[in-house]
């Protein structure tokens, strides 16, 4: 991973995570599968302008998906939630 950009893929938007980020200060992100924790640290903290406490990150397996009598496996995932200081907040919405 040579770029941080690249690191970061989608934020997730989704009401158990909006409730996370109310309660825990907890952001969640879906990010490359090669990123370690210190490279999303890094990619969170120069993107957004926030301080990151800590970060778990979560791998999704692929599923399996039957279209006729055809089965193919998705692809797999890799989520990440990092936790801001207090006082910090991302805002993904910040325009509309």
């Amino acid at each position: 991973m040579a770029q941080l950009e690249q690191v970061l893929i989608s934020p997730l938007i989704t009401e158990k995570s909006s409730m996370k980020s109310d309660k825990e200060n907890r952001y969640g992100f879906k990010v490359d599968l090669k990123a370690n924790k210190n490279q999303i640290k890094m990619a969170v903290e120069k993107l957004y302008d926030v301080k990151v406490l800590n970060v778990k990150t979560n791998i999704l397996p692929g599923k399996l998906k039957r279209v006729g009598s055809s089965v193919s496996r998705t692809s797999k995932s890799k989520k990440a939630f990092v936790q801001l200081e207090q006082g910090q907040k991302i805002e993904f919405f910040k325009g509309i």
